[in-house]
């Protein structure tokens, strides 16, 4: 059993716990706010015990790791905080907001010999699972183009005041709370992104909330693959990956169902059973740090997305495409 602290109770954090309640491979033993008193409910409800000093969990003997579910500014100081304290480590996406900061912080896990584990959740989307081992398997050939799209309603529940309502915290809209999980899908199939060419603009989102709302872009892949990604945070719900093949296709639009179309023939729809999407997460890293071995999102894969967001706010600004290596 994994003993870890979680750090950040908001809606997030206090989903991460809920998740793993029943698990018998991770448990949080310990909560970190800097008003543990506002959380006396979560307490109750979890059995976790609620301090305000992230340090003193670092010297803690009892601590085997921290999952951090704070802003994503902080995550660099408190990865390489809990690395040299020899804590594992599960940070929430984004791992940081700029490439060098997501270097060093890479970094220092691997000099610390330490598990680094990242919540790109949806790897362990049922649908998601089944489309990578049909594509490993060859069932589309190979692999020319990707479509992917996650966007929502997000914007609109934003406040003036809180973090996540920030340009520097959120750069290119709605890539850190929902796009960025499709890039780590995107980057998963077809490798590291190589050049990004963005357009990211505010459309509805009222002057008092600092960031764009609309944002779309064009990949070029090392290997060669294309792709468009957008996320759009003021419209319906929808996540989409779809990938092109030289022998067919394949499309996600839930967690559950998966559509497989051949170069002849009808579009078969494939149903696979819901699974916990956070929990499995979550679990994956409880058995990497058992295993001793990596956590299943490579460290250079996480560096490229950051490379990749950074690409899209100097594109965007500069209206040409720029690399993102």
């Amino acid at each position: 059993m994994l003993r870890a602290a979680i750090y950040g109770l908001g809606r997030w954090g206090s989903r991460l716990a809920e998740s793993i309640q029943s698990s018998e491979k991770i448990r949080f033993v310990k909560g970190i706010s800097r008003n543990p008193e506002n959380h006396r409910e979560f307490c109750e409800k979890t059995g976790i015990r609620i301090v305000s000093s992230y340090p003193r969990v670092l010297k803690d003997p009892e601590i085997d790791a921290v999952v951090l579910a704070t802003p994503h500014s902080l995550h660099h100081k408190q990865i390489v905080q809990a690395a040299k304290a020899g804590k594992h480590v599960f940070v929430e996406k984004p791992i940081t907001l700029t490439r060098k900061t997501a270097e060093k912080a890479v970094e220092a896990c691997r000099a610390a010999g330490i598990t680094l584990g990242l919540g790109f959740n949806r790897r362990h989307v049922p649908a998601f699972v089944e489309m990578m081992r049909r594509i490993h398997a060859g069932e589309i050939g190979d692999v020319l183009h990707i479509e992917g799209q996650h966007s929502g309603p997000s914007g609109y529940r934003l406040r003036p005041g809180n973090w996540r309502a920030t340009r520097a915290e959120a750069p290119a809209g709605g890539m850190t709370g929902r796009g960025i999980h499709t890039l780590d899908s995107m980057i998963h199939i077809a490798g590291l992104v190589g050049t990004v060419y963005a357009f990211s603009d505010r459309r509805k989102l009222p002057a008092e909330i600092d960031m764009d709302d609309t944002t779309s872009m064009l990949l070029k892949f090392a290997n060669g693959a294309t792709g468009y990604l957008g996320t759009v945070f003021v419209t319906g719900e929808l996540w989409r990956v779809h990938v092109f093949g030289s022998k067919g296709w394949l499309e996600i639009r839930s967690d559950t169902e998966l559509i497989a179309q051949g170069l002849e023939g009808a579009p078969e729809k494939i149903t696979l059973p819901a699974v916990d999407r956070e929990q499995a997460t979550l679990e994956a890293f409880a058995d990497a740090v058992a295993a001793k071995q990596p956590f299943m999102v490579p460290p250079e894969q996480a560096v490229n997305g950051i490379a990749v967001l950074e690409a899209i706010v100097a594109s965007a600004a500069r209206g040409r495409p720029v690399k993102a290596q």
